[in-house]
């Protein structure tokens, strides 16, 4: 295993270093600290070359300037709160309303904004720091947060997330990785095989809010439980669903979710080979298909991030559950420890 450490801007007056972890297999993820960037992770194809199978960007000014949450850890409440607002113990908390004025989206971007500390926690691992001020874009409490990286030799990609609070608050963190198995400037993502272990969707409005928690995948376009390619329904304009999302840009509710690391998903490049294999401790995954990208944002190597281009699968608690909190947990105490594990295990 190796680590290598290097200056790669600055900003604000802030040094912002970028780390790379290899493992023994030549497989290679580098991180940011802005942000605490997933940037590039390079994976062996079925031709034995390494190919980065990440959209984004490559320079500081891209991540500052373009990005649309390529790569990002993003809090301090991933996804949407609707009106963004919620309350706890029946004090209102009034959130910044950073998507089209209306809804609090990715806790109003400062997880994904800041500049992280990075250290390293072995000879296979890093683990990036922030501390987030009690009001920063309206979320109560002074949040201590954390993400460890970990490479294996078994070619896994581990994000371990960890956050505490000093006063009650909401907690959901998640990595908004793009994803294109057969490499980042290979074209869309249209053909890759797709399976997702969910009879249960989360189903929203033309403003991307939940509707209510649920509702089945069976005889939609979402049924992504047989695998299939991501394409085959994507452009059904007959669902409803489909309409709102412009594609896919849903929560999938995980079967069988208890808090252990279970496989949500599986995705397969049909050009590359390259499986990847999603495990999580969370209940819910979103899976986006890069519905709003037209190519007028310019990403790695200078070249327009096109629609569909790539896809997430963020593993998270389901959107807007502030405002519904006996969906699934997303309150924690004061100096109650927020945990989650995500896997992105890469096979041939």
């Amino acid at each position: 295993m190796a680590i290598t450490k290097s200056l790669y801007g600055e900003l604000n007056g802030v040094k912002v270093y970028t780390f790379t972890l290899e493992n023994k297999n030549g497989m290679k993820a580098e991180i940011i600290e802005k942000g605490a960037t997933l940037e590039k992770l390079f994976v062996k194809d079925k031709n034995g070359n390494f190919i980065d199978v990440l959209s984004g960007h490559d320079t500081l000014e891209g991540h500052t300037e373009r990005s649309d949450y390529q790569g990002v850890v993003v809090g301090q409440y991933a996804n949407r709160i609707k009106g963004g607002k919620f309350s706890i113990d029946g004090t209102e908390y009034t959130l910044t309303k950073n998507d089209n004025g209306i809804t609090c989206l990715h806790g109003g971007g400062e997880y994904s904004s800041a500049v992280w500390t990075g250290t390293e926690t072995s000879d296979k691992s890093l683990t990036f720091t922030y501390f987030s001020k009690d009001g920063t874009d309206g979320f109560p409490g002074n949040v201590k947060a954390s993400v460890t990286y970990e490479l294996t030799d078994n070619d896994e990609l581990i994000l371990a997330y960890n956050a505490i609070s000093d006063k009650k608050t909401v907690i959901n963190l998640t990595n908004h990785a793009y994803f294109n198995l057969n490499g980042f400037d290979s074209g869309d993502i249209l053909d890759h095989d797709l399976q997702i272990d969910a009879d249960y969707f989360t189903p929203i409005d033309e403003t991307s809010i939940p509707l209510k928690m649920a509702e089945a995948v069976n005889n939609t376009p979402f049924d992504f439980r047989t695998t299939k390619k991501i394409g085959k329904d994507i452009n059904n304009t007959d669902c409803v669903q489909i309409k709102n999302g412009n594609g896919y840009d849903h929560n999938f509710i995980i079967n069988d979710s208890d808090g252990t690391l279970k496989t949500c998903a599986v995705a397969k490049g049909d050009k590359s080979g390259i499986t990847m294999e999603v495990k999580t401790t969370l209940p819910g995954v979103q899976f986006y298909t890069g519905n709003f990208l037209d190519g007028t944002i310019l990403g790695k190597q200078e070249k327009p991030l096109t629609k569909r281009c790539s896809f997430c699968l963020e593993t998270q608690v389901f959107p807007d559950s502030p405002n519904h909190q006996d969906w699934c947990k997303c309150v924690y105490d004061k100096d109650e420890e927020y945990k989650s594990q995500t896997v992105f295990a890469f096979s041939l």
